[in-house]
């Protein structure tokens, strides 16, 4: 059963709440909020506009318990233009009938641009902690970023290089605080109800990252379209009679590329269709190779899910 749909305009002082053909008014504030819950049932879809900072409290609060869509300005501007005239109420119930004219696989500019800014991030903190390991040694240490050789390093005598690793050590700190922010973010801008979170080695936030990266999966007309987007199409070069292959293509979406990636080495622990198609060629592909033909048989599956709209099914 699809679930009841609600569209929520918000201003400084005031929520207007469209819902099942009816219109409530709150303020915009935590009882207002209260307010909404007690109208809307759990579950329940609600789109609500991206309004500067006046919409982020109330998309946290009722984050929990429904399934918010953050609506990028634009795109209700350009459906505006051709469904009606500006007014409160009217928004309102423009946000709701956008979210089911879209579809579950809605997404937005703003969930786009914050995977960059997570791909940025994920990327700073991994030279960080090379940096950090390389630091350990010319210190004398174990280049183990546990908890406990940490406090023995940072207890050593004050030189160049220890400077260094507390200046890093702060960085890291505040890199993984903003990652874990945009994981959240991207949760309440992506839907919760899509199929792709039935794939096994797809979690939530590479889950997430991938439905904002690929947006309508239906412009990819088959297979081998959508695996050239994501830049894991097969590389070859023919010459006469031999042809001979020269790894992936890099051509396509480079953050979707990573996040495939990083599903595959969760995926062939879990997903059977990945764990046998890791078993049956490590004989011939070894390291990374074989990991990136993982995650091109990963998108596969992910693009078959998403185009078809069937749930993971291990036997297909």
């Amino acid at each position: 059963m699809e679930a009841p749909v609600a569209g929520i305009d918000v201003s400084k002082d005031k929520l207007v709440v469209y819902f099942q053909g009816k219109y409530y008014e709150f303020q915009n504030n935590k009882q207002g909020f209260e307010g909404v819950k007690q109208v809307l049932p759990k579950g329940c879809k609600v789109a609500i506009e991206s309004t500067g900072i006046y919409h982020i409290n109330l998309a946290k609060y009722l984050g929990k318990e429904y399934d918010v869509r953050i609506i990028n300005p634009l795109i209700l501007k350009k459906f505006k233009d051709i469904r009606g005239k500006k007014s409160d109420k009217n928004d309102a119930k423009k946000l709701a009938e956008l979210v089911i004219s879209m579809g579950s696989e809605f997404t937005t500019s703003e969930a786009k641009e914050l995977t960059s800014q997570w791909d940025f991030i994920t990327r700073s903190i991994v030279r960080v902690k090379n940096r950090l390991r390389r630091d350990l040694i010319l210190l004398g240490y174990k280049d183990s970023l546990s908890k406990k050789n940490l406090n023995e390093v940072l207890r050593g005598e004050d030189n160049i290089v220890l400077s260094e690793v507390r200046f890093l050590l702060d960085e890291l700190e505040r890199l993984e605080v903003r990652k874990r922010e945009i994981e959240e973010e991207l949760e309440d801008l992506v839907p919760k109800d899509s199929l792709i979170f039935t794939i096994p080695g797809i979690g939530r936030t590479l889950g997430c990252i991938i439905l904002a990266r690929v947006g309508d999966v239906k412009r990819f007309g088959d297979k081998k379209r959508f695996v050239a987007y994501c830049g894991l199409d097969p590389l070859v070069e023919s010459s006469g009679k031999s042809v001979v292959s020269r790894g992936i293509s890099r051509r396509g979406d480079a953050v979707l590329r990573r996040a495939f990636y990083l599903a595959a080495l969760t995926a062939i622990k879990v997903n059977p269709i990945i764990k046998r198609f890791y078993e049956e060629h490590k004989g011939n592909l070894k390291g990374k190779k074989l990991i990136t033909a993982c995650a091109r048989k990963l998108a596969v599956i992910t693009w078959a899910v998403l185009y078809y709209n069937k749930p993971f099914d291990a036997s297909e």
